[in-house]
């Protein structure tokens, strides 16, 4: 059981942390320098939000099958060296997946992150540029500050949502190889349902959702706190 919850706070790195950093980059970069077709922009990248994870699971499974595009595009750029098969890989299975949830979850991130800084005053940013202000102590001056609602919005969903993960796991992998991408809710069905041990998954189930409730009060009270600082 604890190789599941570590599988799981590893997920948090990929869920959560990366896609809140590529969406705040975004983020600074589109509000600084704007371009045409934002929206269509804006769409494209949160469309993974709207596909359903059974879907996106198959399709990664054909994308990382020994002889699927990825290792293809690896032999013809000379990188032949690099290809393997990555969700039966011991080193490899958890990180393939994880990018997946990165690329499922950023896009979400960054438009929470646009939304709110068209509620942050002009006024600032002409502020910060008059000081002579760069790109980046603009960005850590006003936007960063700005955004600490939207922050914690997209902390609390995409860490919810790696800790709860499933339908990704369970139909790429189960679990394997060897239990190396096995998390908490493949845990719980697999005990209540393959084992017969339906007291093991209750517990797990319990400890998952206590773990879950703590990390979002605590995501919740250090943004109050930032919000009264």
């Amino acid at each position: 059981m604890r190789g599941a919850f570590k599988h799981s706070l590893e997920l948090i790195v990929w869920y959560s942390l990366l896609p809140i950093v590529i969406g705040l980059f975004l983020t600074a970069l589109l509000s600084r320098h704007p371009i045409r077709g934002l929206t269509f922009f804006r769409t494209v990248l949160f469309l993974p939000q709207t596909v359903a994870v059974v879907v996106v699971a198959q399709a990664f499974v054909w994308i990382y099958a020994p002889e699927g595009p990825l290792n293809e595009v690896l032999r013809l750029v000379g990188l032949g060296s690099l290809t393997r098969a990555w969700l039966g890989d011991f080193d490899w299975a958890l990180p393939a997946l994880g990018l997946v949830g990165t690329w499922i979850t950023f896009g979400l991130c960054m438009v929470l992150f646009l939304a709110g800084v068209q509620k942050i005053p002009p006024a600032l940013y002409d502020a910060a540029r008059v000081d002579g202000a760069g790109a980046v102590r603009e960005f850590l001056a006003v936007t960063l500050p700005g955004l600490r609602n939207e922050i914690a919005v997209a902390l609390t969903l995409t860490t919810i949502t790696a800790l709860r993960s499933f339908d990704l796991i369970y139909n790429t992998t189960q679990g394997g190889p060897g239990g190396e991408t096995r998390v908490p809710s493949v845990l719980i069905v697999l005990n209540a349902f393959s084992y017969g041990k339906v007291g093991a998954a209750c517990a797990v189930a319990v400890v998952l959702t206590i773990i879950i409730f703590a990390i979002a009060w605590a995501i919740g009270r250090v943004a109050d706190r930032g919000a009264e600082a």
